[in-house]
């Protein structure tokens, strides 16, 4: 509740100081608005720049499919199978 009253006043003095101040608040805005459109040009190049620099990245590394891909099955079966015949014992130790 003190929240709501606090925000609540501030929102009114604020309201009552723009229109008390609102020549300077003009000119403060007219010197802000064209240094946060530079700055926010400069960090959208940046950051286009940067995805661009991934997207090279991305063109020059191939991929190629592992030698062994058959072993590896085999051996995750076996894996898979190994495991299958622990639970059922670990079931049957149990009962």
């Amino acid at each position: 509740m003190k929240t709501l009253i606090g925000g609540a006043v501030a929102a009114v003095l604020g309201l009552i100081g723009l229109s008390v101040w609102f020549k300077e608040f003009l000119l403060l805005l007219a010197g802000a608005l064209p240094i946060m459109l530079l700055l926010g040009g400069c960090l959208a190049l940046y950051l286009g720049f940067d995805e661009l620099k991934d997207t090279w990245k991305k063109e020059d590394t191939v991929v190629e499919p592992p030698m062994n891909a058959g072993d590896d099955v085999d051996k995750y079966k076996q894996e898979i199978e190994d495991l299958k015949q622990e639970i059922e014992t670990l079931k049957s130790d149990k009962s």
